[in-house]
């Protein structure tokens, strides 16, 4: 073998090898977010989402008035359930009170005091806290009431950089704003094919996201609700990664190596 074919023959082994970077570099269309053009000006988002209470939902209930002697049969006493060296089964190992709270059964109610159960399922907490203070006003006529859901969780799984449950303080999350907790995507998660799992009357229901697309501002379930799973598909490049033998590099460094001592002997 000449010098000419030599470099005919590393010329085209160069070639290949770039063709192969390029064909496993990811395009702009397959990561940039909200690639249409921008929403019409005219066109209005839908803010008006509100939470509405399902089954196991775990919520706490504070009636509060003017006269806080009247409304204390109205709120759960706080107790404990663990044992101290003292005795005292109100108190938990920091002598501190724990709080009751309402857990919402298959049927959608709550067990609530002096008025007995309460049908909260499919409500919202607006028309909760209505319908409680209208219960109410037979007993107390100035009554304060405040409603808070305490597990309201989302679960972000996939290609993110910190997959896992998050507990969300307030009773409103977007899509976006679930993924930003967990970190954003990975380079090799799928923007096209984001996954979001929920149940609804105790059937799993199933929607997909683009997020290639601005219009996935517009979806009607780009809001989340409490318990709501999202995932985020692998690409291709992912997926030919996890299927790599990490044995792979050292055997072509090997063999690299080998046919430039057979290459240098040749041109000899």
């Amino acid at each position: 073998m000449n010098t000419h074919s030599n470099l005919k023959y590393s010329i085209k082994l160069l070639s290949i090898f770039i063709l192969i970077i390029a064909s496993s570099c990811g395009s702009r269309k397959e990561i940039v977010y909200f690639q249409d053009e921008p929403l019409k000006e005219n066109r209005q988002l839908d803010n008006m989402f509100e939470l509405t209470y399902k089954t196991n939902d775990i919520l706490t209930i504070d009636v509060s008035s003017i006269e806080p002697a009247a409304v204390m049969p109205f709120n759960l006493s706080p107790v404990s359930y663990a044992n101290n060296n003292n005795g005292n089964n109100n108190l938990n190992a920091n002598g501190n009170l724990l709080r009751q709270t309402y857990l919402v059964d298959p049927k959608g109610n709550i067990e609530f005091p002096v008025l007995g159960t309460i049908k909260v399922g499919g409500l919202t907490r607006a028309q909760v806290t209505e319908m409680l203070k209208g219960k109410l006003r037979e007993y107390v006529t100035d009554a304060i009431v405040n409603i808070r859901l305490i597990n309201f969780t989302v679960t972000v799984l996939g290609e993110v950089n910190n997959p896992g449950t998050y507990t969300i303080q307030d009773e409103r999350i977007s899509l976006s704003e679930a993924l930003g907790l967990a970190g954003d995507l990975t380079i090799y998660g799928k923007r096209d094919n984001v996954f979001l799992i929920r149940e609804v009357d105790g059937k799993k229901k199933f929607a997909k996201f683009d997020l290639t697309s601005i219009n996935v501002v517009n979806s009607s379930v780009y809001y989340l609700s409490q318990n709501d799973v999202i995932y985020v598909e692998p690409n291709n490049a992912r997926i030919k990664t996890s299927s790599y033998n990490p044995n792979t590099g050292v055997l072509i460094s090997a063999i690299g190596t080998l046919a430039t001592i057979v290459a240098i002997f040749v041109v000899r």
